[in-house]
């Protein structure tokens, strides 16, 4: 089975900040797939939907801790490395603009404390992640991140504007389309096919 994690942080306060990316990403590839609705696992806290692509059997899941927390909704469902090659975690990324994703495998966190948490809740390193572009970037593509742990911190947690997100719906669909190739042909496809985009 494939679990999907979506990460950011519950509450109504957090809706539409950078740094709930990776769960807007996921309620909209929940959508795309006609997932079911999200249900409660409260062995887990997280939220979760089910359903098959093809033959595989897929779980979207959204940890119901905050960020820092994300691993405790996975040391259960996770419980050794072959289970954590079928681990597909979506997430803000600074140092990609918006309307820009990557797709990588065996990474260190670059610094994200959700992934931190994953990686040491799972003990390996060795999953897939769909970073999200959240930062502007100029006419070249070269993006322009925040400087200093405050100005980082207010900027991950602001919301995001009317144009970006018009920006992450866009490539909601290219990424709702990776996800698809990711189960259905593996990782090294999709990374061919989408991070040359």
């Amino acid at each position: 089975m494939f679990i999907i994690v979506g990460l950011g942080n519950p509450g109504e306060e957090y809706t539409d900040t950078r740094h709930n990316t990776g769960r807007m990403v996921l309620d909209q590839v929940r959508k795309a797939h006609d997932f079911s609705e999200w249900t409660e696992d409260k062995k887990n806290k997280a939220l979760v939907s089910e359903r098959k692509i093809g033959k595989e059997k897929m779980m979207l899941l959204l940890p119901e801790t905050f960020m820092n927390k994300s691993g405790v909704s996975l040391k259960n469902l996770i419980t050794s490395e072959k289970k954590a090659e079928h681990l597909v975690v979506v997430h803000d990324d600074l140092d990609l603009a918006i309307g820009k994703f990557k797709i990588s495998f065996n990474r260190g966190s670059g610094g994200h404390k959700g992934v931190e948490s994953i990686t040491r809740a799972i003990k390996t390193e060795k999953y897939i992640r769909i970073r999200v572009g959240i930062s502007p970037a100029n006419a070249k593509g070269v993006v322009k991140k925040p400087k200093g742990e405050e100005a980082v911190s207010d900027f991950i947690l602001g919301k995001f504007k009317k144009p970006e997100l018009d920006a992450l719906k866009k490539v909601c669909k290219h990424i709702s389309e990776a996800v698809s190739v990711l189960v259905l042909e593996g990782k090294e496809m999709a990374m061919g096919k989408y991070n040359s985009m």
